[in-house]
């Protein structure tokens, strides 16, 4: 269970409310009824500003002002309409208690955290116990809410952590129990049918088919394997609703109640025969398919559990010198932490000491391992491979890249597919039209032929065939998958609604500077001039560079250090404002900069004309530089292209993708990073100012394309929220998640690419979902209502219908979103 504090959305009487965001688990979910219920409720709660409810992921997201309803307010709610939110504990030791004033306040300070649903101090013990909904509560802010008040804590016991897993496994030992309850005592029901066909008259037969034998069996398969459907029904019944369980319980109970008249009164009721086998398979089969589309829906939801797998259960902290292992709740911002071989880092940070190679794929994608050495960041989750390092904590609790992840990811699974609305208007109307049509069923065949049994079980088989899971279930497994297929490989979607729109675009917008281009200068040319070595250009040019704090010197630095070169010593540096730079260099005076300043001083330009026309008609700053009156050479400095963004854009190309490029910069240089990476002259945008990029996005959306914007996530803050779809490239550490509606980690522009081709493979699912969905139903109901359908085939065939949608669903997993670059060996290895 999340909470984050939002505001509310436009269009409501209490726009711009502070609000709280609660995610909660959900059991008892069957169908899409359901789902649509508790949103119903919870919409109708005073001071609910938006639900949401997520069949698939058994989740609600709930948006609330605090000030008006509260966390446990909610909780009863779902409860009250038959549900339930599963509940874990958190234990904290507390140091300070002296007073049962300390137990009252901090048992106030507790229950004020959003999450918390009940908080209980002991004074005897110094423990608090705090409750919430299952999936885990953030302990730091329990431990900060524990400081805030005066005292100290420390976690006893980590209960809940992992509450989603511990939620799905109990869901699973439900529906397995009440299955072989029925699966037992149904075996000789279906004994007893088959030696009626195969063997009548036999004295197993006579055995088997003893009416009160039948009815004893029966009768537990009806009243407590299928107890849940009853109970379901009440709720749901009691709220002027109805979904699966009422069609189950109808359905089963009809044939159920005949069979007992049957054996109670037998031939003085004009009842022949008992169909007990019936409504007891029926509900075995039911709860068999709930057992494995319980399986199904845990293996869709698995992405969360691994990212959560990485976190590190302790970190070895530096205290007093001395190191010790704490808890990860325990580690504060500021702390020094000891990483050695093998270890997982367990918070982020920043190296102070040593060095190592950290795996960090698993937060990224990226396949190969990133060298770590003093002043690098790492992020928590990450794997060291080899040396040992120490580094000071900057982010932990749930301010850290993976806790941003997670809680990206539950955003994303919890949410709606602007698509799955077809599925809920079809399922508010499809439990109460398939009841009418089972009556007119019953009573089209009870008048037409006057044979009661045929026209119970052929309504029986109408309402039994219908039910609805599997369209609910259409849409949601497969954005589940989808997201976490995309988080494993560092894509990032805030939501359903934005994995199902970047597969519908039809153009591309990226940035320049920090998107097509790496963000920083760095020396693409050195060319040396009358008859000078390069060495020395570049050794030169870098000793007079090295005082300066301009962007292009230290690209200039940075690429003699590159070289290994040794920079002599530097006098008398005189900074000439728009100019460059005077220095003596040994016995030498040297000028490094335009060619204003070269003509200021006297010094013939005319041999370097010829490179600088070249290299700034490339779009690169052309450095000049010279020593005793005479040019020394030329030395080029530019904001290079991304290795991957030629293959990038070349593939978007090739998907029938529109690429353009939108920046700041003047023409001649946007017209030369646009053609090294392949984007057509009249597709460049140049000299747009921040301001004005959200404008060029609304052109190329009146001109009817779907547009995605793609940028750093901050300066093109206008452009990305103008889009229909917005990227931004991730750094690891610094994510921009807030800012876009994609996060690519790995700052690789083939990210672009994934999501796309992610997005349709998911987009495709959903599609095939939907239509074996309505398909099942469309051609099951009338043929069961024609009489061609046993009961016990359509219970079979419905149970099959919801499992067959999720598993179609977790083939996504098999699905890799980088697959067109699988071969590629430019711009490094993609896993």
């Amino acid at each position: 269970m999340s909470t984050t504090e939002t505001e509310a959305p436009r269009g409501r009487e209490d726009r711009g409310a502070p609000t709280v965001q609660a995610v909660l688990p959900v059991s008892g979910m069957t169908c899409a009824n359901c789902s649509a219920r508790i949103e119903r409720g919870l919409r109708r709660t005073a001071g609910v500003v938006q639900a949401s409810v997520n069949l698939a992921s058994a989740r609600a997201t709930v948006a609330f002002d605090p000030s008006r309803v509260d966390l446990p307010a909610l909780v009863g709610g779902i409860r009250d309409l038959g549900y339930d939110v599963p509940e874990a504990t958190t234990r904290l030791a507390i140091l300070g208690i002296v007073c049962s004033s300390c137990v009252q306040r901090l048992e106030r300070a507790l229950a004020a955290v959003p999450g918390v649903l009940g908080a209980t101090v002991n004074l005897s013990t110094g423990e608090a116990l705090v409750r919430h909904p299952a999936g885990g509560i953030d302990p730091a802010a329990l431990l900060a809410a524990v400081e805030a008040a005066g005292y100290q804590a420390r976690p006893v016991e980590e209960s809940g952590q992992d509450g989603g897993a511990s939620t799905r496994a109990r869901e699973i030992r439900h529906w397995r129990d009440r299955m072989l309850l029925g699966a037992v005592l149904s075996l000789p029901l279906l004994a007893g049918m088959a030696a009626h066909l195969w063997a009548p008259g036999s004295r197993w037969a006579a055995v088997l088919e003893d009416g009160w034998l039948q009815w004893a069996l029966a009768t537990p398969v009806q009243f407590v394997a299928g107890w849940t459907f009853y109970r379901d029904s009440y709720f749901n019944l009691r709220g002027g609703s109805a979904n699966m369980s009422v069609l189950v319980a109808m359905g089963t109970s009809a044939a159920y109640l005949y069979s007992l008249a049957g054996v109670l009164f037998g031939r003085r009721v004009g009842i022949t025969g008992t169909y007990f086998e019936t409504s007891a398979l029926l509900i075995t089969l039911v709860l068999l398919g709930k057992y494995l589309e319980a399986i199904a829906k845990g293996r869709t939801s698995a992405a969360i559990g691994k990212l959560l797998g990485l976190q590190a259960k302790t970190a070895r902290v530096l205290r007093d010198g001395k190191a010790e292992d704490v808890p990860l709740a325990a580690v504060q911002v500021g702390d020094l932490l000891i990483v050695r071989p093998g270890d997982k880092v367990p918070v982020d940070g920043e190296v102070v000491e040593g060095s190592s190679a950290v795996d960090e794929s698993m937060l990224t994608g990226e396949s190969l391992p990133v060298d770590k050495a003093a002043g690098d960041t790492v992020v928590g989750g990450s794997l060291n491979a080899s040396g040992s390092f120490t580094f000071r904590a900057t982010r932990v609790g749930r301010e850290t890249v993976l806790a941003q992840i997670v809680r990206a990811v539950e955003q994303a699974q919890g949410s709606k597919a602007p698509i799955q609305r077809i599925a809920d208007v079809i399922s508010n109307y499809f439990v109460p039209a398939v009841i009418g049509i089972a009556l007119v069923t019953f009573l089209g065949w009870y008048l037409g032929t006057g044979h009661f049994t045929d026209a119970l079980l052929s309504a029986t088989a109408v309402l039994v065939v219908s039910c609805p899971c599997a369209l609910g279930l259409a849409t949601p497994t497969a954005i589940m998958v989808g997201t976490g297929r995309g988080a494993e490989h560092g894509i990032l979607f805030r939501g359903g609604e934005h994995l199902e729109a970047a597969g519908r675009i039809t153009a591309v917008a990226f940035d320049k500077t920090g998107t097509i281009t790496r963000g920083e200068p760095a020396v693409t040319a050195v060319v040396p001039l009358g008859g000078a070595a390069r060495a020395d250009v570049l050794e030169t040019a870098a000793a007079v560079e090295g005082r300066s704090e301009h962007p292009l010197g230290k690209a200039i630095v940075r690429a003699a250090e590159g070289e290994g070169l040794s920079l002599p010593p530097v006098d008398r540096v005189e900074a000439l404002a728009g100019h460059g730079i005077r220095a003596q260099v040994g016995e030498r005076a040297v000028l490094v900069g335009n060619s204003r300043l070269m003509s200021r001083e006297g010094v013939d330009t005319a041999a370097a004309e010829e490179a600088r026309e070249r290299l700034e008609a490339e779009g690169k700053t052309a450095v000049l530089v010279a020593a005793g009156g005479r040019i020394l050479g030329v030395v080029a400095v530019a904001d290079t292209v991304r290795p991957e963004a030629r293959q990038a854009i070349g593939t978007l190309r090739e998907m029938g993708i529109d690429v353009w490029m939108i920046t700041g910069d003047n023409r001649r240089t946007a017209a030369a990073i646009a053609g090294e990476v392949g984007i057509a002259p009249d597709h460049v945008l140049a000299e747009v100012l921040p301001e004005d990029k959200a404008a060029k996005i609304r052109e190329l959306k009146q001109g009817g394309a779907r547009v995605a914007m793609v940028g750093d996530g901050i300066n093109d803050a206008p452009a990305l929220a103008t889009a229909d779809v917005s990227l931004a490239m991730g750094t690891g550490t610094d994510v921009a998640m807030e800012a876009a509606d994609i996060t690519l980690m790995r700052g690789d522009l083939r990210g672009v690419v994934a999501a796309v081709d992610l997005s349709r493979a998911t987009l495709g699912k959903i599609r095939q979902n939907l239509f074996w969905a309505l398909i099942y139903n469309s051609l099951g109901i009338p043929i069961a209502a024609l009489g061609h359908l046993d009961p016990i085939i359509a219970g079979a065939a419905m149970a099959m219908s919801s499992v067959s949608v999720t598993t179609n669903s977790t083939l996504l997993k098999r699905f890799h979103p980088l697959r067109r670059f699988t071969r590629a060996t430019a711009g490094g290895s993609v896993r």
